[in-house]
């Protein structure tokens, strides 16, 4: 009786799986309207702020439970922009980002928990400067709408802290007061716009 109800049990886990797959549908990241924001201190007195202007990937997501959906996101390094022309150049030279050697920026989604009512705690692997580390990020997703073309689309932004020693980005420069050029604690913000694929 036992390993029936145990049988029993593991096929009526197998077709929940099998219900929720169906129901799941794979969304592109719309280029055109997303982003990868940072901000980071300078000097201690302020904040320089930038964006990585060429985000890619696809989301795994029903369209409305968001603790069954899944994302992967790719960052080009050479669309690195901070205004300044010369600051973006030593952005992606060796001394930090080193785009030629480590061109991309990958986020993988390991969890996704929901917290209120469109808002949720994003945990994955952040793949930064040749290092993964897990990171942790809280965000907000919008309802799905139809865009004038008749694509499905959604919104979603996640944002977070992580400190650049982490992944090897270790340049700095110490000023006559003691402190530092460039602060550790960096804020990452990621927004994007999905198009469900047909």
């Amino acid at each position: 009786m036992k390993r029936s109800l145990a049988v029993l049990a593991a096929l009526l886990l197998f077709s929940a799986r099998i219900a929720t797959a169906d129901t799941m549908s794979t969304w592109e990241i719309d280029s055109a309207h997303s982003r990868a924001a940072f901000s980071v201190r300078h000097l201690g007195i302020s904040n320089v702020t930038g964006e990585f202007t060429k985000v890619t990937g696809t989301a795994l997501y029903d369209g409305t439970n968001v603790g069954t959906a899944s994302v992967q996101a790719l960052i080009d390094v050479s669309t690195i922009n901070t205004r300044e022309a010369k600051r973006d150049e030593h952005l992606k030279s060796a001394d930090f980002f080193d785009a030629a050697k480590y061109p991309t920026i990958t986020f993988k989604s390991k969890r996704l928990r929901p917290t209120t009512p469109g808002k949720f705690q994003l945990t994955g692997d952040l793949t930064l400067h040749g290092v993964t580390k897990t990171v942790v990020l809280s965000g907000e997703v919008t309802k799905t709408v139809k865009d004038p073309w008749g694509n499905t689309r959604f919104g979603a932004t996640a944002s977070g802290q992580i400190n650049r020693q982490d992944f090897g980005l270790t340049w700095n420069k110490t000023m006559d007061s003691g402190g530092v050029v460039v602060g550790d604690e960096v804020t990452l913000t990621l927004d994007v716009e999905l198009v469900q694929k047909k």
